[in-house]
């Protein structure tokens, strides 16, 4: 290709592509241990591609029966009065909302964190395509307040989203990310200044908690080249009194039992458990590996609270809607583990007396839900999720009071595919 299709192609290339590492920042990434053969390594080997036919895989992606399975019966509710219920701290001092996929707000000692932040409709370089919101979002991003530290995962779109970092990019946050992510930021408008770059195992202070980037098994990538020269990671946070663990996105390995020993135990973790399929068995779990990394990481007991986190919001892999929730339920009460099951924007203290842990998305989710409901079993991994009708788009401005809203009981505290960087 010549030097001026190159550079044409450069000058078309979408701003949310990001930019890649170079200079100081790409020498870095050359001298970091995790780095070898041209690429960022994972801790244990992993299939970074979709293993199998490709032809299989379309056939079950994209046929009408799958496809309706992939999408709620009824437009997924958010929290009503998620902003009412913010104004004021946290009587424990830990609370979680999760808003969704991955982006959860922790309110820790003080502090506001705020997780994979993705307030735009599609996990997409482009407006008009990719991945779209289920539900909306359930505060607007400017509304939320301040925040101190925001952090990310990883560089995929459903968890760095470029109309939320330059939103966010005008504060006064700090942004702690893996090695590489400052290039995309910086390219956003971010100052080099409020950028936190780590490796693995490596911890920066802000605002007296201490934030460690931990490893995860997974991969990095913006666009076609996926070149691995940015990091991934999952990450813990430690305040004076309280301390939490995100996994960002990543298949179960054996490092979570060493993150527990060096960092734990947590009073809360927020684990990935939806988007996984057989075609990509190695870089996301399935609900009940999210329960072992859980109970790993807390010394092998049942201690804490678990979030599930990286479902409901996008239509990301095979799997119907409603499983990953429902696969949750049944590996917390396998285990006699706590659960905490909020709609998206409900906020929830893990150290309190009592969280949400009904399984509300049984009113949204089709026939199949609806007869587990019935029978009071959680359903088997496949089982939920038959949707009579798929939303093809967001719900707008539906609340907790939609169809067959569920009730919270107080309960003890005792116990897409993988293609062009989404997912």
């Amino acid at each position: 290709m010549s030097r001026f299709s190159s550079s044409r192609l450069r000058s078309l290339r979408s701003a949310a592509f990001g930019a890649d590492p170079t200079g100081e920042r790409l020498a870095r990434i050359r001298r970091s241990p995790n780095f070898a053969d041209g690429s960022f390594q994972n801790p244990v080997g992993a299939r970074t591609r979709p293993s199998g036919s490709a032809l299989r895989f379309a056939k079950i992606y994209f046929r009408k029966e799958e496809r309706a399975r992939r999408a709620p019966s009824y437009p997924v509710p958010v929290h009503a009065t998620t902003l009412a219920d913010l104004a004021g701290p946290p009587a424990t001092g830990l609370r979680l909302t999760w808003m969704g996929h991955s982006s959860v707000l922790a309110e820790i000692d003080g502090r506001r964190v705020l997780f994979d932040p993705v307030w735009g409709e599609r996990c997409s370089p482009f407006p008009f395509a990719g991945p779209k919101r289920l539900h909306p979002v359930p505060v607007p991003l400017a509304a939320l307040g301040p925040v101190d530290a925001v952090v990310i995962s990883h560089d995929h779109y459903d968890h760095l989203d470029m109309p939320s970092v330059k939103a966010l990019a005008g504060t006064d946050t700090v942004f702690a990310v893996p090695l590489g992510v400052g290039a995309h930021l910086e390219h956003w408008g971010v100052l080099a200044d409020r950028v936190r770059e780590l490796d693995w195992h490596e911890s920066t202070e802000i605002g007296g908690l201490t934030l460690t980037a931990t490893p995860a098994r997974h991969f990095c990538g913006r666009g076609l080249r996926n070149q691995q020269h940015t990091l991934w990671a999952s990450w813990t946070v430690r305040g004076p009194e309280h301390r939490i663990f995100h996994s960002g996105d990543t298949g179960y390995f054996p490092g979570f039992a060493d993150i527990g020993a060096e960092h734990g135990p947590f009073d809360a973790t927020m684990i990935q458990i939806g988007a996984y399929s057989d075609f990509w068995p190695d870089i996301h779990m399935r609900p009940d590996e999210g329960m072992r990394a859980h109970l790993d990481l807390q010394g092998g007991r049942p201690h804490g609270v678990f979030l599930p986190i990286h479902w409901g919001t996008f239509n990301l892999a095979p799997h119907p809607w409603a499983e990953p929730g429902e696969g949750t339920l049944a590996a917390a009460r396998a285990e006699g583990a706590p659960v905490a099951l909020p709609i998206p924007g409900e906020p929830f203290e893990p150290t309190s007396d009592s969280v949400p842990d009904l399984p509300w998305w049984r009113a949204f989710a089709g026939d199949a839900a609806k007869a587990h409901e019935a029978s009071g079993t959680p359903a088997a991994p496949g089982a939920a999720g038959a949707a009579e009708s798929p939303a093809e788009s967001p719900a707008e401005g539906v609340t907790d009071g939609g169809p067959g809203a569920p009730l919270r009981k107080p309960r003890p505290n005792t116990a897409g595919p993988e293609v062009a960087g989404v997912g």
